[in-house]
């Protein structure tokens, strides 16, 4: 297990959760399932209290924690896409039963936030070139699910 992990809280939706991320990310899997000794605020004795699972190698913690602690934006798990049809899928994924948000956000339909975001966007934003950034940065506000295509012409001048 990882020094540091994410630990997430759920309400009673922890291994559903976590077999939906393991089987959408690549070198994903559940790592551990511990049923809780004796009745809790999220569940009986017996039931599932922590699932412990990996996405792209990095540790996470679910817990059924019970009601009272939904996610909120203030964090989000961000996804680097290689291209428009990485950004695609798992965008398409996420918003099964989610919803989109803005600006490449969206929340699953657990209620975790998640950025959806071409690698492409970040390097552009950073451009030297100001102006360049500028229209990059005002293409993506007006976008929910974020278009590299539309990107690369708001790069380029070539906005609509």
């Amino acid at each position: 297990m990882d020094q540091i992990s994410t630990f997430l809280w759920f309400d009673g939706q922890a291994l559903e959760a976590a077999e939906f991320y393991t089987a959408l990310f690549p070198d994903s899997r559940i790592t551990d399932r511990t049923p809780s000794p004796i009745d809790y605020p999220g569940g009986a004795a017996g039931q599932i209290i922590t699932v412990a699972f990996t996405l792209d190698g990095r540790g996470f913690i679910a817990m059924n924690g019970g009601p009272g602690h939904p996610f909120t934006d203030a964090v989000s798990l961000s996804i680097d896409c290689d291209d428009q049809a990485e950004v695609d899928r798992y965008w398409d994924a996420l918003s099964d039963g989610g919803m989109p948000v803005a600006c490449g956000w969206i929340k699953d339909r657990f209620g975790l936030s998640w950025q959806v975001t071409p690698r492409i966007l970040p390097r552009l934003l950073a451009d030297p070139d100001r102006a360049k950034a500028r229209r990059v940065m005002e293409a993506m506000t007006r976008m929910v699910k974020l278009d590299v295509a539309a990107i690369e012409a708001a790069a380029k001048g070539d906005a609509p």
